[in-house]
């Protein structure tokens, strides 16, 4: 999103980000990239009547701030934001509203309400754009959502991503990466039990994880128990620098929209072990290992293979990122999108 915004803003176009809950660290890219950020004050929890009052006033505010704002379009990202965007769009007469798909659906976990909240939402959107052809199929198959509705732009890459050179020397034993938060559906346990296989094969590893979350002392205590030499490092800002002292990265998630740290791991030329879930399989068809999710056996093979053959490694690698360099150009996706934003733009001008 920040990329995106600093792009349509060099692009002459007038830009701005509207935060419903709390800011972060990209704020500060943000407003150095010169894009405003404006805090609505909506509140996640506790679950209290100042709650429920705070975030009527973050409606409200929203609702205000686009009556003066008149943008031609409002595109909102991930869950809470599209089912909010939509009926503020339409009272602010916001001629134009998308909707970001960046994941797949499991996070409703079966609840009705939230599938009927969001396809209320959708019903009243003019298109929702998925990072992934895995995220578009689920959305028209989940949601019903019809097919000339949901279009596909993959995320992209910042330059930089490409300039990380190879890893910085012999090391011994190798280090395998792996970046994401430390919840349960992102697999890390069993890429702990998988390198404690590794290991027991007679290959030394270092696991290096990257994130936090709530499984942080389980899987602590899990490595220890395992024997698994594993850095727990919490949240980082420098992964770049992590990638160029890395041999491997790996993704053990069992559920995945469209991962940005593998593609950061592809554009910076390191070979990638993952699960086949979601949109990593258009990532890495031929240009990775893919082994089913929850299956640590079939993880610890695919490290192996990858330690014990570093000319296969190599050639995934470089096939890996050639693949992204000409599908995730920074460029063509803020192209594309101000390409939909015109087209939809000029559709409603002449209804």
């Amino acid at each position: 999103m920040v990329l995106l915004a600093d792009g349509l803003r060099q692009r002459g176009i007038d830009t701005e980000v509207l935060v419903m809950f709390d800011g972060g660290e990209r704020e500060a890219d943000l407003r150095a990239a010169a894009v405003p950020v404006v805090h609505l004050g909506f509140r996640r929890r506790p679950l209290t009547l100042g709650m429920l009052w705070a975030n009527v006033r973050g409606f409200g505010r929203l609702v205000r701030h686009l009556w003066r704002r008149r943008p031609a379009v409002l595109h909102a990202f991930l869950f809470h934001s599209y089912i909010i965007a939509a009926p503020a769009a339409r009272l602010a007469r916001v001629p134009v509203l998308v909707a970001g798909r960046r994941s797949l659906g499991d996070f409703k976990g079966g609840r009705r309400w939230v599938l009927a909240l969001e396809r209320a939402a959708t019903s009243v959107t003019d298109l929702l754009i998925a990072n992934a052809e895995a995220v578009a199929e689920d959305a028209r198959r989940e949601e019903g959502v019809p097919p000339e509705k949901v279009m596909v732009i993959y995320n992209a890459l910042p330059d930089g991503a490409f300039e990380i050179g190879p890893p910085t020397g012999e090391k011994s034993p190798s280090v395998v990466l792996c970046v994401a938060n430390l919840k349960h559906y992102k697999g890390h346990r069993f890429l702990i039990e998988a390198a404690a296989m590794v290991r027991e094969r007679g290959h030394e590893v270092t696991l290096v994880l990257v994130g936090d979350g709530p499984e942080r002392s389980a899987l602590q205590a899990l490595a220890d128990e395992r024997g698994v030499d594993a850095r727990l490092l919490g949240a980082r800002t420098d992964v770049d620098r992590l990638l160029a002292e890395a041999d491997l990265f790996v993704l053990p998630s069992l559920t995945e929209g469209l991962s940005n740290a593998v593609m950061e791991a592809m554009a910076a030329g390191r070979p990638v072990v993952a699960t086949d879930v979601g949109g990593t399989g258009e990532l890495l068809r031929d240009r990775g290992i893919l082994v089913p999710p929850g299956d640590a056996a079939a993880l610890a093979d695919g490290l192996e293979r990858l330690l014990t053959d570093p000319v296969h490694a190599a050639r995934l690698a470089a096939a890996a990122q050639d693949w992204i360099r000409e599908n995730a150009a920074l460029n063509t996706m803020i192209d594309r999108h101000v390409a939909v934003y015109a087209e939809l733009w000029e559709r409603k001008c002449a209804a």
